[in-house]
């Protein structure tokens, strides 16, 4: 089993930056993919960047040149550096990893965007 914790979330302005975090615990070794998820209220949950283990990174279009996915494998975390944030961007953030065909969520992080 992995556990996962993101932190990072918050009450930021429009034009402002966030930074998350998501540690993962537990039984860490073969954590292949790493992403980043999120979900808007009524809305469903959407991909927002994937940084693969060979370091290979993606993102959602909406968010591609404001925000880089990176990760640590010695720690074990994965970050989500933030910029610009639009209020589109106010969502619960939800990180994601894969290990040994298994899938992995965290509790999710709010971030609020004010205009």
């Amino acid at each position: 089993q992995v556990q996962l914790v993101e932190s990072g979330g918050g009450l930021v302005q429009a034009g402002g930056s966030l930074n998350l975090s998501c540690v993962a615990s537990g039984s860490t070794f073969g954590i292949r993919t790493m992403a980043w998820y999120r979900q808007a209220p009524g809305k469903e949950r959407d991909v927002v960047a994937v940084s693969s283990v060979a370091g290979a990174t993606a993102y959602a279009g909406s968010v591609k040149g404001r925000f880089t996915i990176s990760r640590d494998n010695n720690k074990h975390t994965v970050y989500l550096e933030m910029t610009n944030l639009k209020p589109e961007d106010a969502a619960v953030y939800y990180c994601h990893m894969q290990r040994l065909g298994e899938v992995y969520w965290g509790q999710g992080t709010r971030v609020t965007v004010s205009s």
